[in-house]
């Protein structure tokens, strides 16, 4: 059996034997809607994973750009730098929002 199967094979047991300790606590949440609040979590999560991953790929492509046509137009420079510093802020801003309203998700967790 190869290294990665056994990682994988050891993980899923400690996963297993895990959840099977926490039963009788899941039992009595689920009468209070359980997977509501499992939905809840698995958002939050999603949100501020995918708006990190959105907003770093676009302040990455942005800081590139600009960059690139300073290099080659270094004059434009006092142009490019407001409405570069202006498309970083709103998209650092989007992340932000995406992180309070994972907060407000698992406030109903």
């Amino acid at each position: 059996m190869s290294k990665w199967k056994m990682v994988v094979l050891v993980v899923g047991l400690l996963m297993a034997i895990s959840m099977s300790s926490f039963a009788e606590e899941g039992a009595k949440t689920t009468a209070d809607g359980g997977l509501v609040g499992l939905g809840a979590g698995l958002g939050a999560g999603l949100a501020i994973g995918l708006a990190a991953l959105g907003g770093g790929i676009g302040q990455g492509r942005t800081a590139g750009s600009a960059l690139e046509g300073i290099a080659r137009n270094p004059g434009a420079a006092d142009k490019m730098f407001v409405p570069m510093i202006l498309g970083l802020a709103l998209i650092e801003s989007l992340v932000l929002y995406a992180f309070v309203i994972s907060f407000f998700l698992q406030g109903k967790v």
